[in-house]
């Protein structure tokens, strides 16, 4: 289970790059193939859809045929295929193929560590495992910046990720042999998604859920790239320099949002007060979009950091789920973060594309979009009844 774990781990490191490494190539894909902001938009939703709309068929083969085979398969013909299909891209609707593949590729890999930690270890370490998982993978955000940057200026972006495709193949085939499913129970009831539905105090955390990743994920996977460079007139290396700053942000609030619960004896005031930190620092953004580029990279610093609450948000969820239900219980509440994503994706596409009055404000309505939506949220979320392990 061990290295198996640590297959699992890289895998996700690499689904964090693919959801968020279009706002560095979006300069290239634009010279190359025509692929403008709207187009990125549409196809990182496109994503985001996909990757939700995987999570009910996933649940259900957590519960049924365990991670193993579940995650393994995904991986390598969606995820790999994806990416190989991306290096070969020539129009923005091979692009959206190609996302929606690695969308559908990616949906079972965090899914799959939180079933094994909920089946496997002490509840009460849940909350600690799930977000330290999700620091790890940030990893990926890093990978896709600057790293990223230097990687398309040396090798081209084709030849990038051709690369990145046969190592997802490579992690997938490690996978299939040595990651092991957590033992079934004979007598484990069966469940479906209507049994998680029918749970009362998950709707409030569905709604937390709905909003509490779109911000980090939006601004760190794609426009910043857009932003720094109609706003600021930044080239591919202070892209590069503002998702790298973010993205070890990101890092850093996972790890920190890990240990609160235990520390503070409450999940639901952690998650509020940090989320209500993004509202706060989005609509600072929308106040002031062109203030310059420093005071914009600490910003978005500040949301990656008071952002990254979405594992912690799944331990409030996964609470309240019962055991029999714990892959579709984790993968409901997953749905709806990522579903909150793909939709905040394409709605701020459509705000770049119709705003007037130039670049800074399209991206001001593009925060205000970002800052009124996660306030809605909190207030939903208040209803919510706190619970630790």
């Amino acid at each position: 289970m061990r290295i198996g774990l640590v297959f699992l781990v890289l895998a996700y490191v690499l689904s964090q790059f693919f959801r968020s490494f279009l706002a560095v190539l979006a300069p290239v894909l634009n010279r190359d193939i025509g692929a403008g902001a709207e187009d990125l938009a549409f196809a990182s939703g496109v994503w985001f859809f996909t990757f939700a709309a995987m999570q009910i068929p996933v649940g259900a083969a957590l519960d049924s045929v365990g991670p193993r085979r579940t995650v393994a398969n995904l991986f390598a013909m969606c995820g790999g295929g994806g990416a190989l299909m991306f290096a070969l891209a020539q129009t923005p609707v091979h692009l959206t193929l190609a996302m929606m593949l690695i969308g559908a590729g990616c949906s079972p890999v965090l899914m799959s560590a939180y079933y094994i930690f909920a089946r496997t270890f002490a509840a009460a370490q849940f909350a600690t495992l799930a977000a330290t998982i999700i620091g790890i993978g940030a990893l990926g955000n890093l990978a896709g910046s600057a790293p990223l940057a230097w990687a398309i200026g040396t090798f081209g972006w084709r030849a990038t990720m051709g690369g990145l495709g046969a190592m997802t193949f490579a992690v997938a085939l490690a996978l299939g042999l040595t990651l092991k499913d957590p033992p079934r129970i004979g007598t484990m009831r069966t469940g479906s998604v209507i049994d998680v539905l029918r749970i009362p105090a998950l709707w409030p955390i569905f709604a937390m859920m709905f909003v509490c990743y779109a911000p980090a994920a939006g601004l760190r996977g794609l426009w910043a790239g857009p932003y720094a460079a109609e706003v600021f007139g930044a080239d591919a290396g202070q892209i590069g320099q503002m998702t790298l700053v973010m993205g070890l942000a990101m890092v850093a609030g996972n790890f920190a949002y890990g240990p609160l619960d235990r520390w503070l004896g409450t999940r639901k005031w952690v998650i509020f007060w940090g989320n209500l930190g993004v509202a706060l620092t989005c609509l600072a953004l929308w106040r002031t979009p062109d203030a310059g580029f420093v005071t914009a990279t600490l910003l978005f610093a500040v949301i990656g950091f008071c952002g990254s609450s979405f594992g912690i948000v799944i331990a409030h969820g996964r609470a309240f789920v019962p055991v029999h239900l714990t892959g579709r219980g984790v993968t409901m509440l997953n749905l709806f973060g990522i579903m909150g994503a793909a939709i905040a994706q394409v709605v701020t596409g459509q705000i770049h594309g119709t705003v007037e009055g130039g670049a800074s404000q399209q991206f001001a309505a593009i925060f205000l979009y970002f800052g009124l939506t996660t306030v809605v949220g909190l207030c939903l979320y208040l209803l919510s009844r706190d619970r630790t392990d």
